[in-house]
């Protein structure tokens, strides 16, 4: 998936509400109802028409873009208002009687926010604004001598939708939790199939390498002829090497490898320790630590070089300490990987 984690438990993307073709319905609705507003906007009203258009057209653009379910309380919020708001500033301009309910358009474009407000999660506010949107289609027509029944029976209509879309959410957002639970199932199984992958193809990796090394010198301790000095001395840095495996992994890399077998020709004593604060560090203030444990090794000519990567978390990321019959140098490296001030 391209989007953000978090959006695996959005509805928006099961209703394909990220969609083209969901901000090409928000496109036509926004358009239809500028349409509307503009052919049955009465002598002196244009701004009141504009303004309710304005008002319902965030409301559809916000439907489809706003993250989160349910959808966010504000976005709620103004979503609820969006009805009454429109619907009022229509009333402020409309002639008594009508001249046909085309003219009372915000009705229309209300209810379809509100059904989608069921989709959404926000099933208890939609009906709220439907509610204040009768209400104020019956305050309307009592005020002007129509009668609140009158008022009534021009918006009830728009209730069926809203039902309908009461049921729709009923029945498919518990059908969505399930879908998101299966999905995230997947997405677990799927990566820890992947680690388990990883990790058989890393030991086989390692026996690969190990048969390569041990082979070899296995093979030739089963002869019957004694060893030469030169073989117990291979045997020795492959041992040497094995155990520098084991113990600091992330230093286990050929230049380090390579030098330290050399130093040990040279009997200098190496001790690679690994504690982990490399792990996770850019390759940079890899590269940094890496090539200063290189030039350590290849300096080293006597006595024992410990080269050891600190635990995660302290201020001192690396430390590499020669120890000689004359002296004892001590150098210390900052989690970027920059040398600090020697110590002797």
């Amino acid at each position: 998936m391209t989007h953000d984690d978090n959006d695996v438990h959005d509805v928006r993307e099961l209703l394909g509400l990220r969609t083209i073709a969901a901000k090409t319905v928000v496109t036509a609705y926004v358009a239809t109802f500028a349409l509307v507003a503009w052919s049955t906007n009465p002598p002196g009203g244009g701004w009141f028409e504009f303004a309710a258009w304005i008002v319902v057209s965030i409301g559809a653009v916000g439907l489809i873009g706003v993250p989160g379910d349910p959808l966010a309380a504000p976005a709620a919020a103004y979503l609820t208002l969006s009805g009454p708001i429109a619907v009022n500033l229509i009333f402020v301009v409309v002639p008594v009687p009508i001249d046909g309910l085309l003219q009372l358009w915000p009705l229309a474009a209300s209810t379809a926010i509100y059904t989608y407000m069921c989709v959404r999660g926000r099933t208890v506010w939609a009906w709220i604004g439907m509610a204040a949107v009768l209400a104020s289609c019956m305050l309307w027509a009592a005020r002007t001598g129509q009668s609140a029944a009158y008022g009534l029976s021009m918006s009830a209509i728009n209730l069926a939708p809203l039902l309908m879309a009461t049921f729709f959410a009923w029945t498919i957002r518990p059908a969505a939790r399930e879908i998101f639970a299966l999905r995230q199932e997947t997405t677990l199984r799927i990566a820890a199939e992947a680690a388990d992958t990883a990790v058989l193809d890393e030991r086989d990796a390692q026996l690969t390498r190990l048969d390569d090394l041990a082979r070899p010198l296995l093979e030739r301790i089963t002869d019957a002829d004694p060893l030469t000095g030169q073989e117990r001395l291979d045997c020795q840095l492959l041992e040497a090497h094995l155990r520098d495996t084991l113990r600091a992994p992330t230093l286990a890399v050929p230049h380090i490898a390579a030098e330290a077998r050399s130093a040990r020709t040279r009997g200098v004593e190496v001790v690679l320790l690994d504690d982990h604060a490399l792990d996770t560090a850019p390759d940079e203030i890899r590269d940094r630590v890496i090539t200063a444990a290189v030039d350590a090794l290849t300096r080293a000519r006597s006595g024992t070089l410990t080269i050891r990567i600190l635990p995660p978390g302290r201020d001192v990321l690396a430390t590499i300490v020669h120890s000689t019959r004359d002296d004892i140098v001590r150098l210390e490296y900052d989690p970027d990987g920059q040398p600090l001030a020697p110590r002797i």
